[in-house]
C-alpha cells in the first residue's frame, strides 16, 4: 500500500507542477520542489534532487507543442546559447547544493524568488513587442549566456529547473514577448540540460523513492499539456500576474520551512 500512495500522491505533485509549469511556460521544477516537500514529506535536498531526476525524461514535450501550434518560435541560436550557459551553471550548482545545509538551500530559495519578483514587477510597463521582429534573432549573445548560466546554477544549487530565469530573464531583460519566452524556457524541460546537476543527486541518493518518481513524471505529461493549453488563451497582462502571484507563495511557503 505504502508504494501505491507513494505513486498516487507522485502523481498528484506532477499534475499540479505540470499545470503552473505549462500556464506559465517555466520548468516544473520550482513547483516539484515545494509539493515534493508538502505531499511527500521530502528533506530540502530529496526534494531538490526529486526534481531534477523527474525532469531529464521530455515531460514538457506536450507543453512545447501547444505554443508552437500557436505561433510562437524560438530561434536556434537562442537555444544554443543559453544551453551552454546552462550546462555550465547546472554542474557547479549541484556539486555547491551538496555542500551546504537544508537551511542555507531553504533562505538561498527564497532570496532567488523575490529577486525574480522584483524583476517582473519592475519591468511591467515594457511592452513585450517593444524589439522589431528583425531584432529578436539578434539578442546578444553575452546576455543569453548569462541567463544560460543563471537558469543552470538555479537549477542544481535548488533544483527548480531554471525554467523561471529563463522566462524572467528573456521577458523583463530582453524584452522578449512573454508567450515566446516562455516557450524558450519549455523547450528546455525537453532538453535534458539538467542531467550533470541530476547526476550529482543520483549519485549521493538525494531522492525520493521510484512510486512517486514514476507517478510525478505521468502526472507532468498531462499536467504540462493542460496547463500550456490555458496558456495560450490568455494575454500576456495576465501571465505575468500569475507568475508573480505564484512566485510570492512559493517564496512564502518556503520561508516558513525555512523559519520551522
Amino acid at each position: 500500500m505504502s508504494g501505491i500512495h507513494d505513486l498516487l500522491a507522485g502523481a498528484g505533485v506532477g499534475l499540479i507542477s505540470g499545470l503552473t509549469s505549462g500556464f506559465m511556460g517555466t520548468s516544473p521544477g520550482g513547483g516539484l520542489v515545494i509539493f515534493s516537500v508538502l505531499l511527500l514529506g521530502a528533506e530540502q535536498h530529496a526534494a531538490q534532487g526529486t526534481s531534477l531526476i523527474t525532469q531529464v525524461p521530455p515531460t514538457g514535450l506536450a507543453g512545447v507543442r501547444r505554443y508552437w501550434q500557436n505561433g510562437n518560435r524560438s530561434p536556434l541560436l537562442w537555444i544554443v546559447w543559453i544551453g551552454v550557459g546552462f550546462l555550465i551553471g547546472g554542474a557547479g550548482g549541484g556539486y555547491a547544493a551538496t555542500a551546504v545545509s537544508d537551511a542555507i538551500l531553504q533562505w538561498t530559495y527564497v532570496t532567488y524568488l523575490v529577486g525574480l519578483i522584483a524583476l517582473l514587477i519592475l519591468r511591467r510597463d515594457r511592452k513585450d513587442g517593444s524589439r522589431d521582429a528583425g531584432d529578436q534573432d539578434q539578442l546578444p549573445r553575452l546576455p543569453l549566456l548569462l541567463i544560460g548560466v543563471l537558469a543552470g546554477f538555479s537549477s542544481g544549487f535548488m533544483g527548480i529547473g531554471g525554467g523561471l530565469a529563463i522566462t524572467v530573464g528573456l521577458a523583463a531583460g530582453l524584452r522578449v514577448p512573454q508567450h515566446q519566452a516562455q516557450l524558450v524556457s519549455l523547450i528546455f524541460s525537453v532538453i535534458p540540460t539538467n542531467i550533470p546537476a541530476a547526476w550529482i543527486y543520483w549519485s549521493k541518493g538525494l531522492m525520493v523513492g521510484w512510486p512517486a518518481i514514476i507517478g510525478i513524471i505521468a502526472g507532468l505529461w498531462i499536467g504540462t499539456d493542460l496547463g500550456a493549453r490555458a496558456a495560450n488563451g490568455v494575454s500576456k497582462a495576465v501571465l505575468r500576474r500569475s507568475m508573480i502571484a505564484l512566485v510570492a507563495l512559493m517564496a512564502l511557503y518556503m520561508s516558513y520551512k525555512a523559519l520551522s
